[in-house]
């Protein structure tokens, strides 16, 4: 089977195996494993931020990011269709006592934002106290929403005194795609999350990063949350593999994205990174004879069939399900 449903099903090779077997592992909660320590510093550099914060899974970093910035009771901004809104499960609200305000359309549309930010006023409103982003929107179609974009927002954030949330899940397609280094993506947030189980293929494991004390802190509330870990240098190892060898290979996702999205009658130029999304009335159809075929791709509600690409969809494979596909549409 060719599997289009999601980058996170991507299975490790062997040569991460092995470096995931041979990693040198201590107690985490202790502080004492060295191959999460080095992954750790070695992201934070990436980024140019002071410390990072292994997490077991995405949604987790995403929490303990936005919990650094937002309190009880006050509010973070974000897209309608945002992971932090829409994927899950409403844990913002429900451990950490926030509330959300939502805009529909782009990934980051400042005009917006500005029409929605509710200043501190005591005892009548809720007060906005961060803004998140989503960069590449998942949601969105894989899009990458402009470092400019962001810079705008970093300097009305300055003015307004709150904070900006960078859910970087596939920040590295970003980064890939539109040439920005790293740095200038940690330069417009205060806390971000990145996640080293999709484009990069580690089966497991995200980080979150910021200042020094903002981690400290997190590394608490990552205990409250059941996210303390032993001897994770196992997984961790996988990350630092990852980061070595499936990095630059990411632009060959996104040449195959924009193969598949010709083939379905998409203009491959809408298409930013490894996510194509097909419009359409009835992609369960779509689904269900696709795999028939040997082609497994999604339904996202009932308007869209999506496809994502991966390191473990070979260009071959794209030939293959592309002509499946072509037919189908």
């Amino acid at each position: 089977m060719i599997d289009l449903r999601s980058d996170t099903v991507t299975r490790p090779t062997a040569a991460m195996r092995a470096a995931m077997a041979s990693a040198e592992v201590g107690d985490d909660v202790y502080g004492e494993d060295p191959t999460v320590r080095a992954l750790e510093e070695r992201v934070a550099a990436m980024f140019g931020k002071e410390a990072a914060l292994f997490a077991p899974t995405g949604s987790m970093a995403n929490v303990l990011a936005v919990r650094s910035l937002v309190g009880v009771g006050q509010e973070i901004l974000c897209e309608a269709r945002a992971h932090i809104a829409r994927a899950e499960l409403g844990v913002h609200a429900a451990v950490t006592g926030l509330t959300m305000r939502t805009w529909v359309g782009r990934p980051l549309d400042l005009p917006v934002v500005e029409a929605l930010f509710a200043p501190d006023m005591g005892p009548f409103f809720v007060p906005t106290r961060a803004v998140s982003v989503e960069n590449t929107h998942n949601f969105g179609g894989g899009a990458v929403v402009p470092l400019g974009d962001l810079q705008a927002l970093r300097g009305f954030a300055d003015q307004r005194g709150i904070g900006v949330h960078l859910d970087g899940a596939r920040i590295w397609n970003a980064a890939v795609a539109s040439g920005t280094p790293l740095p200038e993506y940690g330069a417009v947030a205060d806390v971000l999350a990145v996640a080293l189980s999709k484009g990069l293929g580690a089966p497991v494991g995200s980080l979150v990063l910021g200042p020094a004390e903002a981690m400290t802190e997190a590394r608490v509330w990552r205990k409250r949350l059941g996210g303390g870990m032993r001897q994770v240098g196992i997984l961790a190892a996988a990350g630092m593999y990852a980061l070595d060898h499936h990095l630059d290979r990411l632009a060959d996702d996104h040449e195959h994205a924009r193969l598949l999205a010709e083939a379905c009658g998409v203009d491959p130029s809408t298409v930013d990174t490894n996510i194509v999304v097909v419009p359409m009335s009835d992609p369960g159809r779509v689904v269900t004879a696709a795999r028939e075929e040997g082609v497994l791709v999604s339904a996202v509600g009932a308007t869209s069939l999506r496809m994502v690409t991966h390191l473990d969809v070979t260009r071959d494979d794209v030939d293959r399900a592309a002509k499946v596909l072509s037919a189908l549409v």
